[in-house]
């Protein structure tokens, strides 16, 4: 039997003009003779008059002419747009120092607040933060490869000691003295508590909760903080430090209370825009992978954004646990699918009351 258009899962992507459907199909209008991509702003047709079509060659085939508006026989503006973001991220990781953005507006021949816009929206990042996360990623780089601490920093594009130093721990997580032994003699404090959910550790540095791991056996968690943490100095901690562990345990338990700690983060540029989407969604409401890489502006990353939840080290803290599957389904969690579950159903109870 024929799918009418009006069933077919594709149409409500056309309704919505849904811009991450182009390249995927194309649709041709038979009262108006024109074939279109899905995100084509022209007023939608009657879905008894149109036919949907898996491949270009198919859409040219129905007889029709392409429309003036979307111009389905080309690129779409949206991967124009990145090809001109992409040019100029190459220009910013090949470039001795950060370009300014007046520079990188004109090797794309766009306007400075234009091009400023579009970086942002197609890459969640600021030219100058892009440019300082890829600095950042080198003066790791140079640490282990360069002989002193100051060549690093000059190798790195940073124009003097000072400036990179202020910098220093934002960029590192530690001092750069530090970074280069290794994280040896960073010190970790750390405690585990216990709840319906099994084991909870908490492991906190002098900026914050860096790791909050859960699982079925203490020791188990223990091994865990110590293979992310190889070289630092790991303190089972005081009872002062476990009124935070009971702090933890208590949003698991009862998730309306709320959870504001501060937080050691440590990830990828791209992680971290990740994460900071995580932490925006609300307690009871739960968003897909696609809808996470979408609200950072890299629609196209969803295997990405799974990949970041999974590398998240605060459990319940930056809830990844939030993040479903496009049709509703759980899918994989770093802690067991069943804690998931767990947690979505508590959080749901508590938003409800």
């Amino acid at each position: 039997m024929t799918v009418k258009t009006i069933d077919d899962p594709r149409w409500q992507r056309i309704v919505a003009r849904d811009k991450t459907a182009d390249g995927e199909f194309w649709y041709s209008v038979r009262t108006t003779g024109i074939y279109c991509r899905p995100s084509c702003p022209s007023r939608a047709a009657n879905p008894e008059n149109v036919a949907l079509h898996d491949s270009l060659e198919e859409a040219r085939a129905s007889g029709c002419r392409p429309c003036k508006r979307c111009k389905p026989d080309g690129s779409s503006s949206d991967a124009e747009n990145a090809a001109l973001v992409e040019q100029a991220c190459r220009l910013i990781e090949s470039a001795d120092s950060p370009p300014s953005l007046a520079a990188l507006a004109e090797a794309t021949q766009l306007s400075p607040g234009y091009f400023h816009r579009l970086f942002k929206t197609q890459t969640g990042l600021t030219p100058r933060a892009y440019a300082d996360a890829h600095r950042a990623k080198r003066v790791r780089a140079a640490l282990n490869e360069c002989e002193s601490v100051t060549e690093a920093i000059y190798d790195a594009g940073y124009s003097s000691n000072g400036r990179f130093y202020e910098q220093a721990k934002d960029v590192l997580g530690m001092t750069p003295t530090h970074y280069r032994a290794g994280g040896t003699g960073q010190v970790l404090r750390f405690a585990v508590g216990e709840s319906t959910l099994g084991a909870i550790l908490v492991a906190s540095s002098d900026q914050g909760v860096a790791a909050i791991l859960i699982g079925d056996d203490p020791a188990a968690l223990v091994d865990d903080l110590q293979d992310q943490f190889p070289n630092a100095q790991l303190i089972g901690a005081d009872r002062d430090f476990e009124a935070l562990v009971a702090k933890v345990v208590g949003f698991v338990e009862a998730p309306g209370m709320g959870l504001d700690l501060p937080l050691d983060v440590r990830g990828t540029a791209f992680q971290k825009r990740v994460w900071d989407a995580l932490a925006r969604i609300p307690v009871g409401e739960t968003v897909s992978y696609a809808d996470i890489a979408r609200r950072i502006g890299a629609p196209r990353a969803t295997r990405a954004v799974a990949g970041a939840c999974a590398a998240n080290a605060l459990a319940v803290a930056i809830p990844c646990h939030r993040v479903v599957r496009t049709n509703g389904a759980l899918s994989g969690y770093r802690w067991g699918v069943e804690r998931k579950r767990d947690l979505l159903a508590r959080e749901a109870a508590a938003a409800a009351r």
